[in-house]
């Protein structure tokens, strides 16, 4: 007896001994970058911002399943946190999974009904073709305290132009960019509905703005290829094309493009 107790601590100490070997093992070929953040939320669990900050690097890299995962860990330890749901449904929506991108986006609303997740909530039914997309644009513009008419209208002008209303879309944006004009994803918006409709050289003209504004938008400079492909300029096209996949090396769309053109 006094044998197979002795044989039972020591396969128990191998195991563990095993087991500390593999953690060891895990943490040597883990980038230094994500064992600092690692060990920072060791240090600090409680910390919001730390936890952040290592969904942020996931996502950087594209490594949505992690950061997905990493979101769903705190969920577990915050349940009611709003921030957090948006953020997992920014990861589901930024990783093509818009089913489980508006189910977190509901939930932040329905946890928390402040502008910026009915904004989420509302631009994500507008992608979708989904009506209420214009409901969620009038609760912004009718509350006064939102202050969000500039995202409001820029709800009601995305939802006319996945809905292939091009011409009805585009006021929409125009008064976005009335409201302010630096806004570069209604400049970008615009010139996508200009395109639907064949008016490519105007769609340049909203482009060129908005990579004046901001050097480094790369789908500005994506959907100026699409213009100037259309207009039979493939050096221009080729020239844009490469100034999105240099911005954005990740930019499926656009190393496709400029393939074709090449």
């Amino acid at each position: 007896m006094k044998n197979i107790f002795i044989v039972f601590i020591t396969v128990c100490i191998c195991c563990m001994a095993c087991n500390n070997a593999a953690t060891n093992a895990d943490k040597a070929s883990m980038p230094a970058e994500e064992q600092q953040l690692r060990n920072a939320i060791s240090q600090y669990p409680d910390s919001m911002l730390l936890t952040e900050n290592l969904i942020q690097y996931f996502r950087d890299s594209s490594n949505f399943k992690q950061a997905i995962a990493e979101t769903e860990k705190a969920i577990q330890k915050d349940s009611i946190n709003a921030r957090l749901w948006d953020i997992k449904g920014q990861l589901h929506f930024e990783n093509s999974d818009t089913i489980n991108a508006i189910k977190d986006f509901k939930k932040a609303f329905t946890i928390d009904a402040q502008p910026k997740y009915i904004i989420s909530l509302g631009a994500l039914y507008a992608q979708t073709k989904n009506i209420s997309a214009l409901a969620m644009a009038d609760a912004l513009l009718h509350n006064p305290n939102a202050k969000a008419e500039k995202q409001a209208l820029f709800i009601e002008g995305l939802y006319y132009s996945y809905s292939s209303e091009y011409e009805k879309a585009i006021p929409f944006f125009d008064t976005c960019l009335t409201i302010d004009y630096t806004y570069t994803d209604a400049y970008k918006e615009k010139a996508k509905c200009l395109y639907h409709l064949a008016k490519y050289k105007e769609a340049i003209q909203s482009l060129n703005k908005a990579v004046a504004l901001q050097s480094s938008f790369e789908e500005g400079y994506y959907w100026l290829g699409r213009c100037y492909e259309k207009l039979n300029q493939p050096q221009e096209a080729i020239m844009n094309y490469k100034a999105a996949v240099l911005i954005d090396p990740e930019y499926s769309e656009a190393k496709k493009a400029l393939a074709r053109v090449k």
